[in-house]
């Protein structure tokens, strides 16, 4: 069965591997999107945020920090946290797709990455940083 579906999600951890969540990906108002289960919140991210972010790790060619915040927070500059609601990046804009709920970028993106086999992070207990492969 393909890993990555509703029926067969990717069970993954958060970069410090305290917590356990899954990701599969699906169709929402014709458009791919990350869904990111985490408890019981549900949140979304425009998939084409792992090709983004990959071309832009690969650019920047060294380890990023991760820096996730949620929504409401600042994301320190220079993550890719702040990277991924940039006006900058691809998409001029957010990468999470539901309202209140659209930080943690740098929080759930990277370990499916690593997954995917798309970049390297790093699983200390804070300051997590990620490059492409």
């Amino acid at each position: 069965m393909e890993k990555g579906t509703k029926a067969n999600p990717w069970q993954l951890k958060t970069p410090p591997l305290t917590s356990d969540y899954e990701m599969y990906r699906d169709q929402k108002d014709d458009k791919d999107v990350i869904v990111c289960t985490v408890g019981k919140t549900v949140l979304l991210y425009d998939a084409q945020c792992l090709t983004d972010l990959h071309a832009m790790l690969k650019a920047h060619g060294d380890w990023m920090e991760l820096g996730s915040a949620d929504e409401q927070k600042p994301a320190k500059e220079g993550t890719v946290e702040a990277w991924g609601r940039s006006e900058s990046n691809p998409v001029g804009g957010w990468y999470g797709l539901k309202k209140g709920l659209r930080g943690r970028f740098g929080m759930y993106i990277p370990p499916l990455m690593e997954e995917l086999g798309l970049a390297e992070v790093e699983h200390n207990a804070k300051n997590n940083r990620m490059r492409a492969i």
